[in-house]
């Protein structure tokens, strides 16, 4: 089929190398428009488009998916599907019906289930133990369409967005290419996802990283390996901002009051409402990041220090 990509992070880029791989023709990739990136704020181009110029694939930057510059391009294009991995932006029906076999999103969670921007940061927020990705024809509303097909992954006990977000990316690439491949053949038909089930993943906030020492360590464990690598996690030390790499449980250590610290020789405990958890890496603000041991030996620690 005559294909046009649409995604913008790094998520993105190993289904686009896929579909480039393949049998079918990627004509073109729709991406959102650089943005300013780093401590020098450069304008930067999103790794899809990186990848697509590579490539000498021709790339279109729409300010929005209804620029009639954007759709008349497309509609002469005129690509036969278009698959969607992280796109960015919301679809206007004038786009969604330029392509003969529409737009096929490839989204990470098991639909109904996490519907939304944050589907991987949710399930691990929730306590999930499995995920995985869906492929679904796009409609207005938000990832409500039939779905192609699925494939499932467990969430490991230490798993970060990160981690998971890296595998599902390489999974799901297999998962969108089988699902071009069989519309192509006309073998694969859509089927509407269960009413039942159905949660949202609102995106996470770098207010929503903000750790509560007050609640239980099960949770701060989840929120950090959820907000890693973002938004980021983080508390405060001596009212300054404390980045927060993966922490990991204590239960059999000595309790803590919330938030009290303890600096042993190899690491560095934080009390929550259960037992403490033991601090991975942590960023001490304006600084390195650095391992917990290293950055407490620097602070001359006090009785009433503590993680806010």
């Amino acid at each position: 089929m005559r294909l046009v990509f649409a995604g913008t992070p790094e998520t993105s880029v190993p289904a686009l190398d896929a579909l480039l791989a393949s049998d079918h023709e990627v004509a073109a990739v729709v991406t959102r428009p650089d943005a300013r990136s780093g401590r020098g704020r450069h304008l930067e181009a999103s790794p899809v488009a990186v990848r697509a110029a590579e490539a000498g694939v021709e790339v279109l930057k729409p300010a929005k998916a209804r620029d009639p510059e954007f759709l008349d391009r497309l509609r002469a294009i005129a690509p036969d599907c278009c698959p969607v991995v992280a796109y960015g932006a919301l679809l206007p029906r004038e786009a969604l019906d330029i392509p003969r076999h529409g737009w096929v999103n490839l989204h990470f969670s098991l639909l109904p289930a996490w519907r939304g921007a944050a589907p991987v940061q949710r399930a691990i927020l929730h306590g999930d133990d499995v995920t995985g990705a869906a492929t679904f024809q796009i409609e207005e509303g938000l990832d409500t369409g039939p779905v192609y097909g699925v494939l499932t992954e467990p969430i490991r006990p230490t798993d970060t967005t990160g981690d998971l977000l890296g595998r599902l990316a390489v999974a799901g690439a297999g998962l969108l290419l089988d699902t071009m491949n069989g519309i192509e053949a006309g073998v694969l038909e859509p089927r509407p996802q269960p009413t039942e089930g159905v949660s949202h993943a609102a995106k996470l906030t770098p207010e929503d990283g903000r750790v509560d020492w007050r609640t239980p360590a099960l949770h701060i464990d989840r929120l950090v390996r959820a907000c890693t690598p973002a938004p980021g996690a983080w508390t405060t030390f001596r009212d300054a901002r404390l980045k927060l790499g993966p922490v990991r449980p204590a239960p059999d250590a000595e309790g803590l009051a919330p938030g009290g610290l303890r600096a042993g020789k190899k690491e560095v405990l934080v009390g929550t409402a259960t037992h403490p958890v033991a601090l991975g890496d942590v960023q001490p603000q304006g600084k390195r990041r650095m391992a917990a041991a290293d950055w407490i030996r620097g602070v001359d620690l006090t009785d009433k220090d503590a993680l806010h």
